[in-house]
């Protein structure tokens, strides 16, 4: 027989559910046995006997299923705070693991975590499983290739994430400072922050407008607009939110070469016959444009999710090959929600990269007034934790 490793999952709601069943009861990842859960809530632990049966050992917190010697990899499904003080602990005791999006709440965490992965040897991922889209590892190969030239301008309207007011209300430690860290930017958008830069780099400097409250009776941000720029002067706005019933996800990146744009599961692209900068120096027509033609564009059509980041980094643990994500990656987009933050609160483009210090200081002074809710039912009770809360 093949051997399997040996998985603990630390929170067993929305998130932490998913992955046991696709492991434990779909067989979706051969090369996992889930062999542990743990959770402080019992009425989950209660539930995850009945689902998953004996051969699942439970444990009423985090520490004593990682030391417990019976697990060898290890998925967090905790809320945000969480996630790096769980897996530097994983490291410490030589257990690979997988960290649910966002890496954490602020880089300066994350950066100890990422520093700590440095000292073991273990398998560090993140669970970024939008990199798995056919459209977006297309996106990225066509940018990457430098066929189309240099990026000009990133534009990425991402506002169909509508949640309504019942969402807040269903945990205490939704949208707020001390429960979550953020809003939106936290919560909903880690994936496309990090596709963002995946496909188009990091910016030099980011200036964002954010509104908290605008549309919610939270105290975190559900709108958000924002301008960056890169090195190369390339300009690129992100703007995202939950308050629109019926929103758009469009993502348009403009080259020097042509224009490439997702959208409706479509990636749409527009090759110039003659880079841009060639024919506006050399063209005599005054409202004429560059020649150009529509590329159509095969990809492999596959979209393996969460299933195709876990099965990776068993590959990875057991084989030797590549990660979806490494998670030392993870930092990446969270520095843009950072700095998007900070921007706002200080009202100032912010300089990448940033100083974390005064970032931490200034997220603890609302963590500090912050009114996370208390005495709301759960309306996912049935799928919700307290370590899981993280349901998104």
């Amino acid at each position: 027989m093949d051997k399997k490793i040996k998985l603990g999952i630390i929170g067993i709601g929305n998130m932490g559910s998913g992955h046991a069943d696709n492991i434990a009861v779909k067989g979706l990842c051969p090369d996992f046995e889930l062999t542990a859960i743990a959770d402080i809530n019992p009425d989950r632990l209660s539930w995850a006997k009945e689902k998953y049966g004996d051969g699942v050992k439970l444990f009423s917190t985090a520490e004593e299923m990682l030391e417990s010697g019976i697990i060898e990899a290890c998925m967090i499904c905790v809320p945000h705070y969480d996630h790096p003080k769980y897996a530097i602990e994983c490291m410490r005791l030589g257990i690979h693991v997988m960290v649910e999006k966002p890496a954490g709440v602020y880089t300066k965490q994350v950066r100890e975590m990422n520093e700590e992965a440095k000292k073991h040897n273990v398998v560090f991922g993140m669970m970024f499983n939008q990199r798995t889209n056919h459209i977006y590892r297309k996106m990225r190969e066509l940018v990457q290739s430098g066929e189309y030239g240099n990026i000009r301008r990133t534009n990425w309207i991402i506002t169909n994430w509508y949640r309504p007011q019942a969402y807040y209300d269903s945990g205490n430690w939704r949208a707020t400072w001390s429960g979550e860290g953020g809003g939106v930017l936290l919560n909903q958008c880690p994936h496309q922050l990090d596709l963002w830069q995946w496909i188009c780099g990091m910016p030099k400097t980011v200036e964002a407008h954010l509104k908290y409250g605008k549309w919610h009776d939270i105290e975190v941000e559900d709108d958000v607009t924002t301008y960056v720029e890169y090195e190369n002067g390339a300009t690129g706005v992100f703007v995202t939110t939950t308050g629109d019933g019926y929103g758009t996800n469009r993502f348009e990146i403009q080259l020097d070469k042509g224009r490439i744009v997702a959208e409706g599961d479509k990636l749409d692209v527009v090759k110039y016959d003659i880079s841009e900068p060639e024919f506006s120096a050399t063209n005599k027509v005054a409202f004429a444009a560059p020649p150009s033609h529509k590329v159509e564009i095969e990809t492999d059509g596959k979209n393996e999710q969460h299933v195709g980041v876990v099965n990776a980094w068993g590959g990875a643990i057991l084989r030797g090959t590549s990660l979806v994500a490494d998670g030392s990656e993870g930092i990446n987009g969270l520095t843009l929600s950072n700095a998007m933050h900070l921007s706002s609160w200080l009202n100032k483009t912010i300089e990448l990269p940033f100083d974390e210090e005064l970032y931490y200081n200034e997220l603890m002074k609302r963590v500090a007034t912050s009114r996370r809710k208390t005495g709301v039912k759960n309306v996912f009770a049935d799928t919700s934790s307290t370590y899981g809360g993280s349901n998104k």
